[in-house]
């Protein structure tokens, strides 16, 4: 049975764990050699370890997304290496602190800016320029569901979520004609290691108020009845970036079992 990535490149950012991790392994496990990006070396050469245990192939590099020069530096080398870049999955995020907005300080919402809004133009920016040279490549961006319905103690991590949907767009609508489709997905809550801490510090940090507990009730009451598994998402991420899906560009997937609309 052939592969729908046999021969082609495909990069994760935040591929150290959870969705990430999930989207570079299926990709391997269709073919692709995966680029491997997170800021943890030991969590990025686990997910590299995984792949090539499953006779996946697989590079890390080592990349904080905020800084120009190490996404330059992450492009680079994976087209020097792989001689190409057909598909990448801009996924590295944070929430620094949280706090309700007059609360909020400034370190925090320049760090999450820089990493959750400013690191994927980045990426996209590298990206784009190694697809412009091959007429051809797809690109997806993780927002979130708070990009539409806001959570409390997180204005900083609401608008970086919803500017990645306006970046989404606006690249999509510059670069359709240059062979390059640019879509985002949106995950609800997700069953990873990163959801326990940052439920216990939201709370712990913010106490355990009313308008919390009635976010926290309704986030996790979805008809669907329960949290997404990381694979769930990397199933979406990974069907954008196949020829199934050529022609979806500009679009903003949500993920999340029904949470906005219920």
């Amino acid at each position: 049975m052939s592969k729908r990535f046999e021969g082609k490149v495909a990069l994760v950012t935040g591929a150290g764990s959870g969705i990430g991790r999930a989207t570079a392994v299926l990709f391997a496990r269709e073919g692709a050699k995966c680029v491997i990006a997170d800021v943890s070396v030991e969590n990025g050469e686990e997910t590299v370890r995984m792949i090539k245990e499953s006779n996946g192939e697989a590079l890390f590099v080592e990349t904080d997304v905020s800084k120009a020069a190490e996404v330059e530096a992450l492009i680079n080398q994976a087209v020097k290496i792989y001689g190409c870049l057909d598909c990448a999955h801009n996924n590295a995020g944070i929430v620094a602190d949280f706090g309700f907005t007059a609360d909020l300080t400034e370190d925090s919402w320049d760090r999450t800016l820089d990493v959750d809004l400013k690191g994927v133009w980045l990426c996209m920016k590298y990206e784009i320029l190694q697809m412009v040279k091959q007429r051809r490549g797809a690109i997806v961006n993780t927002t979130s569901v708070a990009a539409v319905r806001p959570v409390p103690g997180e204005c900083h991590y609401n608008a970086a979520k919803a500017g990645i949907v306006q970046l989404t767009a606006t690249a999509a609508l510059e670069y359709g004609r240059s062979g390059i489709r640019i879509n985002a997905v949106a995950p609800g809550a997700v069953r990873t290691p990163g959801l326990e801490r940052y439920s216990a510090a939201i709370f712990k940090t913010l106490g355990n108020t009313e308008i919390l507990k009635a976010f926290g009730q309704k986030m996790l009451n979805t008809p669907i009845g329960r949290e997404a598994m990381p694979e769930e998402l990397a199933d979406v991420v990974v069907w954008l970036c196949s020829d199934a899906a050529s022609f979806v560009t500009g679009s903003h997937i949500i993920v999340d079992g029904g949470y906005i609309i219920s």
